[in-house]
């Protein structure tokens, strides 16, 4: 569990990149657009140095909350290049709250040691996976965006999203789209590319839980762009598939890492 092999520097490094999340998180309402996008940069740049630490450190750790971690850092870096088009961006609390959670999880379990006989592809490989994460993530807190503005627009209130209703619309599902891509291409090289991944382990396609969760992610979120480019979907049930998706992908590598970690004990 914690801090087994973390250094003090990296133990101090984390609780600054939470704490610098935890400002915005917790006073939003009395910061100025201007100091918490300021703030939010200084806790993206220390949480990069928090991944750069853990993934190049001796030995380089991995697990389900590294996994989340980086996926939350995406999503912030999403949030960062979209702030600068969309400055009334209104997702700031909540997501300085999901990467505060995110760097302390991460602490607490760092994941297990990576074995130096892996392959050099194989960082590629977890690149890929851990990317699609962030696109689905990023979709998933659009989406729910959307739908927020959606019931303020009906209710005749100020949706206070800050980007236009249409807009989410389309960058929805243009993250969907690319999530899709990058989560089709690890399942391919997971398939074609196991032995040369994993070695002897990797040799043949073995239906375990993280394989039967990413191929039914991928089958639901294939059927939400077929849905969408075929009959149109959109609204709630567009957003019903996108969360259904993205919690088997979630089960599907957090999940089954989080159980094994943590509940069994067990590193691989």
């Amino acid at each position: 569990m914690i801090l087994a092999s973390a250094s003090p520097s990296s133990i101090l490094l984390a609780l600054a990149a939470a704490a610098a999340y935890a400002v915005p998180a917790a006073a939003a309402a009395r910061l100025s657009i201007q100091a918490a996008q300021r703030i939010l940069l200084a806790a993206w740049l220390l949480h990069g140095l928090v991944l750069a630490s853990g993934l190049l450190g001796t030995p380089a750790r991995f697990g389900f909350a590294p996994a989340l971690s980086i996926t939350a850092w995406l999503v912030l870096t999403v949030y960062a290049v979209e702030s600068q088009v969309f400055p009334q961006f209104k997702a700031r609390w909540a997501l300085a709250g999901f990467g505060a959670a995110a760097v302390l999880m991460a602490l607490l379990f760092p994941g297990t040691p990576l074995h130096v006989q892996a392959s050099a592809w194989l960082p590629l490989h977890w690149a890929l996976g851990i990317a699609s994460y962030g696109l689905f993530a990023a979709a998933v807190v659009h989406a729910a965006l959307m739908t927020h503005a959606e019931k303020q627009i009906r209710l005749a209130a100020d949706p206070h999203s800050g980007i236009p209703l249409l807009t989410l619309e389309r960058l929805t599902f243009r993250f969907v789209g690319a999530g899709f891509v990058l989560l089709t291409a690890t399942l391919l090289a997971g398939w074609l590319f196991g032995e040369q991944l994993y070695g002897a382990a990797g040799a043949r396609w073995r239906w375990d839980h993280k394989t039967v969760f990413s191929v039914l992610s991928w089958l639901a979120f294939a059927t939400l762009l077929i849905g969408r480019a075929r009959f149109g979907w959109r609204g709630r049930r567009a957003v019903r598939m996108l969360y259904t998706g993205a919690g088997l992908l979630l089960l599907a590598y957090a999940g089954s890492r989080f159980v094994m970690e943590v509940v069994l004990g067990r590193s691989a």
